[in-house]
């Protein structure tokens, strides 16, 4: 990025007047917290999440509709929200929620199970509704019925230790949200809008344009009335779009974005150079938080040689991870370990598989590697690339062309296999084909992605993702993205019967740990992906206005503020002195 020398140019002062003349009109910039957006709102005036494409990062699920309950990255437990409570029969098949007593929405009406009752059901009834929050519910919900005006059951298609975390829990960006009975009621669900929207959050809706929301404090929010929570401190909220990594540092420096979406190390370093008031997840590096969705090596197992698991693994040995945080990403992230997320909550996962032996070095070891591939059969040539039977080691790399990250990263193991004599070359294609074409159908040798996610605070969620239950052929749709890799044979049979185990149990049961030791073991052998670096997000917070944001050091939550667990953080916000 170029000098932020002058960087308060004409298009941010433009932007930040966009957010400023309205917030001039009654509250002051110091009662007004600004949030970045990173797209465009295409349909302002459309809140039904139910429906594909419509959006809620704009401060819709961040102020305005409550979760029942927010999984903490830092402690793996549900922090109660609209929910107090949520167990299960000992089967599994059952869920009882308890709901807080006094909250109502908005407009006053009370919330309560009737609402939820009314919402499960639009999702069971519906099929034409397809959000992945509806889908999940009307996949595993059998029936749900109002025990009282505060409590709900729900009987499931099958046990489930996670269906609590998993629909209810914000364990990934959202969750699924409880629309007012009294308003949706005889609406069509698929079409309604649901506008203007109402909600049980302590902010509503003010106006909206295609490049901004702005959402005022309700002072009359039940969560006060009840002494749940304080009422927050900002009288207004705005979701700007800030236009991309130039633009938001120019409104950082400008004190016209109080929390900005990613940006790179440079440009965080000469944001913070200018403006010492702006802060990161750390003080010094890697700066950034870390992301659920590791990065990874992805390897189509069915292809000669990678059908080989030793050649699988002298990739990973080869493989400097390193380098790839000190040059590809320039130092905002860390090697991974394991193929977790390294959260608090996953730690007694990743350190029984580091204590097992299994956990990845950050270095590369070359020559063992090589020494992998001569076993092989293969020999080195005098251009320095191995050949057998006259034909060079080769690999194409897929990779998707939308991210500079993802590009720079598969450039730099394109370097290292090639120095250590394999004929790497890089493959970038545009999203909806890498999406849509390469990963399902197999159509790779290997590729950069990041198809572990999903564990953040417990280990089957990622781990589920390569059982043989998935195995398709290439060229058929590997179900939901799962073992795209067609893992097979008996090391792969054995790791999931064990990873079927794990997903029996429940939630923090203590044979988990050593479960996923004796799993990994499988997946250390036989290398069917490969773990890289933790992927990261450096998301500049500005305390010129607003204090209390999230850090290492102040770990109430994790710091993405665009999922629906930023009611968090806003009621963390005070007013800088």
């Amino acid at each position: 990025m170029r000098s932020l020398s002058n960087l308060v140019t004409v298009s941010a002062i433009a932007l930040a007047a966009s957010a400023g003349a309205i917030a001039a009109q009654d509250v002051a910039r110091e009662d007004t917290v600004i949030f970045d957006l990173d797209r465009t709102i295409k349909d302002p005036e459309n809140f039904n999440w139910f429906t594909p494409g419509t959006k809620r990062m704009h401060g819709a699920h961040q102020v305005m509709w409550e979760p029942l309950f927010i999984l903490n990255y830092g402690t793996g437990e549900l922090d109660p929200w609209l929910g107090t409570a949520i167990t299960s029969n000992e089967a599994g098949d059952v869920w009882t929620l308890s709901l807080r007593e006094g909250v109502a929405w908005s407009d006053g009406e009370a919330f309560n199970a009737d609402d939820v009752v009314f919402t499960v059901n639009m999702a069971l009834e519906n099929e034409e509704i397809s959000s992945r929050e509806a889908s999940t519910v009307r996949a595993q919900v059998a029936s749900v019925e109002k025990v009282d005006d505060l409590t709900v059951t729900f009987t499931l298609n099958a046990p489930n230790p996670r269906f609590a975390v998993e629909n209810f829990g914000v364990r990934i960006f959202g969750s699924f949200l409880i629309m007012p009975e009294h308003v949706w009621a005889g609406e069509d669900p698929a079409t309604f809008a649901f506008y203007p929207p109402i909600g049980t959050g302590p902010y509503t809706y003010t106006s909206g344009a295609t490049n901004r929301m702005i959402w005022d404090r309700n002072d009359d929010w039940w969560g006060a009335q009840t002494s749940f929570q304080d009422l927050p401190e900002p009288q207004r909220v705005i979701f700007l779009e800030s236009g991309g990594e130039e633009s938001r540092a120019q409104l950082m420096l400008a004190n016209e974005l109080d929390a900005a979406q990613n940006v790179s190390v440079g440009t965080f370093e000469a944001i913070q150079a200018q403006n010492p008031a702006v802060i990161a997840w750390y003080d010094t590096y890697p700066f950034a938080a870390a992301d659920p969705c590791a990065r990874q090596l992805e390897i189509n197992t069915t292809i000669p040689p990678w059908d080989d698991a030793n050649m699988r693994r002298a990739v990973a040995q080869i493989i400097d991870r390193t380098q790839i945080v000190n040059i590809a990403i320039e130092g905002a992230t860390v090697p991974s370990k394991t193929m977790f997320a390294e959260y608090g909550s996953m730690a007694p996962f990743i350190d029984a598989v580091v204590e097992a032996g299994y956990g990845l070095p950050a270095t590369a070891d070359v020559e063992a590697g090589q020494t992998l591939i001569e076993a092989a059969g293969y020999t080195m040539g005098s251009d320095g690339i191995y050949e057998k039977d006259g034909e060079d080691l080769s690999v194409d790399i897929h990779v998707n062309s939308a991210s500079i990250e993802y590009t720079k990263t598969i450039d730099m193991i394109v370097e290292q296999l090639n120095r250590a004599g394999i004929a790497a070359r890089s493959i970038p294609v545009e999203n909806g084909v890498f999406w849509g074409e390469v990963l399902p159908f197999g159509s790779y040798e290997m590729s950069y992605s990041w198809l572990s996610c999903g564990s953040v605070n417990e280990p089957w969620a990622s781990m589920g993702r390569y059982t043989v239950k998935d195995v398709v052929p290439v060229g058929e749709r590997s179900p939901g993205f799962n073992n795209t890799a067609r893992w097979d044979g008996p090391a792969a049979e054995a790791y999931s019967e064990i990873v079927a185990r794990i997903g029996d149990l429940p939630l923090g049961d203590p044979q988990v740990p050593g479960l996923v030791a004796e799993a990994y073991s499988h997946l250390d052998a036989e290398m069917p992906f490969i773990p890289l670096v933790q992927s990261a997000k450096l998301l500049p917070f500005n305390t010129t206005y607003w204090t209390g944001w999230p850090t290492a050091e102040n770990y109430y939550n994790h710091p993405f503020f665009w999922w629906n667990h930023a009611h968090q953080i806003i009621h963390n916000l005070e007013k800088a002195e």
